[in-house]
């Protein structure tokens, strides 16, 4: 397809024009998350032309998903298609000129410098703030802008983080402080989704092209009261372990690799390099009734709990957020 004609009305917008939109086709973006933000996240930076587009996700598609998670559908909750797989899918059906690959995987401290080599930018679409400080640290060590996205209730925040330019994440919010909320607890509204992504691809478009008008604060909105509030940067916090002391806490070997996905009731396992998902459908198959994919096994228990496994050696144990009760069924299992 001839890219003036795709990309015409993108390119008559003056800040963009033609020289913007040929920065905007050699760019590599990151997108880590590819739930409600993620999706819309990538669905904008592929009609935008970005050039290569990773997305990475370590889940699969469920159906409360459909609700606000836009580039799915009913038959891949049917399919139980891992994220990663199911937007790598229908990304590359929107526009081919955009090389997309998706991932399914944990994102770790262990993966993250492998996923984040020769990216140009990495956007938040996660879920949790310990992902997002561990992208945080990296960005900033790395030198790469790193694009902050949340969004919960009616409620949405956005900033863009420029290392050696901005303040980063912890300047505005520090571990154990976030308060715990999520859309798993208190739900969420898609409308609010979209906006905090559009968002956050608009100041990733910014600084793709090089444009002065980067918006250098974090906003807060809430659609549904009606409220919005910037807060302007300001100098980084003079004891900031990332910005400012170059610690990267995010970063440091030792980190817990069982991990409680709050509001969830999933214990999430990562203990192992791989399963095989044709060995342990033998093996569950006699204890539970199994359904495998080309990317996961889901085996329900007697007990209640369900047992996923993904062929990069995570484990999920849904039906509890009891880390010990689900180490219990973890060892029972699979084995510690």
């Amino acid at each position: 397809m001839d890219v003036n004609e795709r990309y015409s009305r993108q390119m008559l917008f003056s800040p963009i024009g033609e020289e913007g939109q040929r920065k905007l086709s050699q760019s590599r973006a990151l997108i880590v998350g590819m739930g409600a933000l993620g999706t819309v996240l990538a669905n904008h930076l592929v009609r935008a032309g970005v050039g290569f587009v990773r997305v990475i996700d370590r889940d699969y598609v469920e159906k409360s998903n459909l609700q606000r998670q836009m580039l799915f559908t009913e038959k891949d909750v049917e399919e139980a298609l891992p994220k990663a797989v199911a937007a790598e899918q229908k990304l590359a059906l929107i526009n081919s000129d955009v090389k997309v690959e998706g991932i399914v995987s944990d994102v770790t401290l262990h993966n993250i410098e492998e996923f984040i080599e020769g990216m140009d930018i990495v956007l938040d679409g996660t879920d949790n703030f310990q992902t997002r400080f561990l992208l945080n640290d990296i960005c900033f060590k790395k030198g790469i802008p790193f694009v902050y996205g949340g969004a919960v209730s009616s409620r949405g925040m956005s900033a863009l983080f420029v290392p050696g330019e901005t303040p980063c994440l912890r300047c505005f919010i520090k571990e154990g402080e976030t308060g715990g909320q999520t859309c798993d607890m208190i739900g969420v509204i898609s409308p609010v989704v979209d906006i905090v992504a559009s968002y956050q691809v608009v100041e990733a478009m910014k600084y793709l092209v090089g444009a002065k008008e980067q918006r250098r604060s974090l906003i807060t909105f809430d659609v549904w009261r009606n409220h919005t509030y910037e807060l302007k940067f300001t100098s980084p916090e003079k004891d900031c372990p990332t910005c400012q002391q170059k610690k990267y806490p995010a970063l440091e070997v030792g980190k817990d690799e069982v991990t409680s996905l709050c509001g969830r009731e999933t214990v999430q396992f990562h203990m192992r390099k791989t399963f095989d998902l044709n060995e342990w459908e033998a093996r569950l198959s006699k204890v539970a009734a199994v359904q495998k994919t080309p990317f996961l096994l889901r085996a329900q228990l007697n007990e209640g709990e369900k047992i996923v496994l993904f062929t990069d050696g995570r484990a999920l144990i849904q039906g509890t957020e009891d880390v010990v009760k689900a180490k219990a069924i973890y060892s029972k299992y699979i084995g510690l």
